[in-house]
């Protein structure tokens, strides 16, 4: 096991990339196994998600390798099994995501029950409904057993804008025999990204960008080349990082047409940045405040479906309040354990009150200390990290493969900008 252990209140300045989208690179990879052609992905993040993600492929015969620091080519030609390791999948949410590209391409499929963040209830029904109305018959034990002859296009309604069961639902239908019309299906960047690739390859997918695709099945997908776009989360966390410990950021390719609602959110805390084109400039040394409603009323940030202000940057924003000055309301409206974790805030010095499982007031600013803490999902550990490096005095930060999941190589783009963090074996 590692840990990190930092030294707060260093000035922070210099120039960053973010990694490629974390959850994009998920579905595109998933989205290779609708092809026995080759697929070139580009500037893939090297986190462990990822490389769980590659681990199940490669268990059931799917040929990798890495052709870049960040490139990777797959080919699915021959799949040697269509049962998933059940260890593997444990790890990773995402996991799910093999369930449509699977039945499209063999007819079958052995889930079993996918891990990750423990946030809240995370059910797969979404995704268990649009496979059924597809045709597939699904028997629900440890695991989930799908099958079908034929997938048959079908006009269907989401119960819920999920990103991954519209992702799913998409991937079936693109092999599936006729025309399949997703309602209310989910819009965020990668969920863009991963329509407009699989339209590369030779399905038809229209409504891009909108809640209501429509899929016209095709008889078979090729193979071709994909570049993931920085991910907007990793963006939003430097953000809210160079804010709090009022440090000057150049955030290079940060596609700010993604950013508009973090950029939103984040100046109801004082928050100012500077578009240039493709980057985004945080200029140091912030004055952050609350800015009140009209008649002074207590302000809030709150998330919901894109392009709402996502469910990801939440601990992020409740961190960056901490030291804002004033009185604001978090309110996470979709996941009830995300909050969870203010209790290590708390320790730190933070003046938060948990209201219930959905809603924190947060009283800035606070002057947070060094404290000894665990990452307990991977938002909540990015999150705890920025705290502790404008906290005073050293921290320790357990359980960092949780922070490591999801943000590639943290300390090192954090040493580069000044900061006092090392990673440590606990032994």
């Amino acid at each position: 096991m590692e840990k990190f252990v930092i030294e707060g209140r260093h000035p922070l300045k210099g120039v960053v990339v973010p990694s490629g989208n974390k959850n994009g690179a998920l579905a595109l990879l998933a989205a290779t196994l609708l092809t026995d052609q080759k697929v070139v992905l580009k500037n893939v993040p090297r986190i462990k998600d990822v490389e769980t993600m590659l681990a199940i492929m490669a268990d059931i015969g799917v040929d990798i390798k890495w052709s870049g620091d960040h490139e990777v080519t797959v080919q699915a030609k021959d799949l040697a099994t269509t049962r998933l390791d059940s260890n593997l999948c444990r790890e990773i949410r995402a996991s799910i995501l093999f369930a449509g590209p699977l039945l499209a391409r063999c007819g079958n499929i052995y889930l079993p029950m996918p891990g990750g963040d423990v946030i809240g209830r995370r059910g797969v029904d979404t995704h268990l409904a649009a496979l059924r109305a597809l045709g597939a018959e699904i028997e629900v034990d440890a695991g989930y057993k799908m099958k079908v002859d034929k997938l048959r296009g079908q006009d269907i309604l989401l119960d819920e804008a999920s990103v991954t069961g519209t992702e799913n639902t998409v991937m079936a239908a693109c092999l599936a025999e006729g025309t399949t019309i997703v309602r209310n299906a989910a819009c965020e960047p990668h969920v863009q990204e991963l329509a407009r690739f699989l339209n590369s390859v030779g399905a038809q997918i229209s409504g891009i960008g909108t809640n209501t695709l429509t899929i016209q099945g095709a008889k078979k997908l090729g193979g071709g080349t994909c570049r993931i776009a920085s991910d907007y989360l990793e963006v939003g966390s430097f953000i809210g990082l160079a804010a709090v410990t009022h440090g000057e950021l150049l955030i290079k390719k940060a596609v700010p047409e993604h950013l508009r609602m973090i950029r939103l959110m984040l100046e109801r805390l004082g928050v100012r940045v500077e578009i240039r084109e493709e980057d985004v400039f945080v200029p140091a040394e912030q004055e952050l405040k609350v800015v009140p409603d009209a008649h002074g009323a207590v302000p809030k940030i709150d998330d919901g479906i894109w392009p709402a202000f996502p469910t990801d940057m939440m601990s992020i924003a409740v961190v960056a309040a901490t030291q804002a000055e004033g009185t604001i309301l978090i309110h996470e409206k979709m996941y009830e354990g995300r909050l969870y974790f203010v209790d290590k805030l708390i320790s730190m010095g933070a003046r938060i009150i948990l209201c219930d499982p959905y809603r924190a007031v947060v009283v800035g600013p606070s002057k947070l200390h060094g404290e000894q803490l665990e990452s307990p999902d991977i938002r909540a550990g990015m999150a705890l990290l920025i705290a502790t490096l404008c906290a005073e005095g050293r921290s320790v930060i357990r359980n960092i493969g949780q922070i490591d999941r999801g943000y590639e190589r943290i300390d090192e783009k954090l040493r580069k900008l000044g900061a006092h963090i090392e990673r440590w074996s606990d032994e």
